[in-house]
């Protein structure tokens, strides 16, 4: 794996420590602060806290993926995400922050990147549209590729696996080998196995179990473990906002894992966190951690 990339001047040294994305959801109906950052104002403030609260990288979404959810058109996800975009590359605390935007759509993608995000991040790992890889391969920008089956409608529906983390890594050599011959750089692929998504929350924890086996893929791993529903299961917690230190210990598996980002809703605290699972787990000589700054 190539150790370093750079996004927005700022150094991802995979391996050294655990990135934090920071989710900024400005879509009315996110499965857990569904409509709470939908205007500009409560979503620029909410960037500038993830920022003093120390995340590297801010996911922007305006469509929902959660089970169940049902698609917006092109024309709504970019009315959404384009004015949250624009205004952070305006305001001087977070203008500097790298931005990904969170779309199965390669219009929404090309615009959002034309507007200032960095990275795309697609929940279908290109399956939904024909043209994601070829417009990221033109932007020359990082892509995360999430594994899912179906679609956020029907998804829970198809969790029939044999081997959930094998089939997971055999999708993924397959969406690679289109990626890159579409022209996008292997170096700046980003794997994320989609925990909660086409998968029963058993499954869920098998994977954040076996994280180590997409080693073999010798890729960044983006691991989302944040509130999601196995941790309800495990905590008999149905309030997902209600679902903090569950996340904190699925965060430090994951860590233990090899996970090199986590995309997390509770900035602050998932920051400590990694911190500490980072001094603990991440390289046994203390001395040569690198530490959050």
């Amino acid at each position: 794996m190539s150790k370093l990339l750079t996004i927005r001047g700022k150094s991802f040294d995979w391996g050294s420590r655990t990135y934090i994305m920071g989710v900024l959801n400005v879509n009315p109906d996110s499965f857990s602060d569904g409509g709470k950052f939908a205007t500009l104002d409560a979503a620029i403030a909410q960037a500038i806290q993830m920022v003093i609260s120390g995340v590297d990288i801010i996911d922007i979404g305006g469509e929902s993926t959660k089970p169940g959810a049902i698609p917006v058109d092109e024309r709504t996800e970019l009315e959404r995400v384009i004015p949250v975009i624009e205004r952070i590359r305006q305001h001087p605390e977070v203008q500097h922050i790298p931005i990904s935007i969170d779309t199965t759509k390669s219009t929404v993608a090309r615009s959002a990147i034309e507007a200032g995000a960095d990275i795309v991040n697609d929940v279908s790992g290109g399956q939904f549209d024909d043209d994601m890889f070829t417009t990221v391969a033109r932007l020359s920008v990082p892509y995360t590729m999430m594994h899912m089956r179906g679609t956020p409608a029907t998804m829970q529906q198809l969790t029939d696996y044999d081997d959930v983390v094998g089939e997971i890594i055999a999708y993924f050599e397959m969406q690679i080998d289109r990626a890159v011959k579409a022209g996008i750089e292997r170096a700046k692929i980003i794997l994320d196995p989609g925990i909660g998504f086409a998968k029963q929350y058993q499954q869920s924890i098998e994977i954040i179990r076996h994280l180590d086996r997409f080693e073999s893929l010798d890729l960044p791993l983006l691991v989302g473990v944040s509130r999601k529903s196995f941790i309800g299961k495990i905590l008999d917690q149905p309030d997902p906002n209600r679902r903090l230190w569950g996340t904190a210990a699925a965060c430090c598996a994951a860590i233990a894992g090899g996970a090199d980002i986590l995309r997390v809703h509770d900035v602050a605290e998932m920051v400590d966190v990694s911190r500490v699972a980072d001094m603990m787990l991440r390289n046994r000589d203390s001395d040569k951690v690198s530490l959050h700054t």
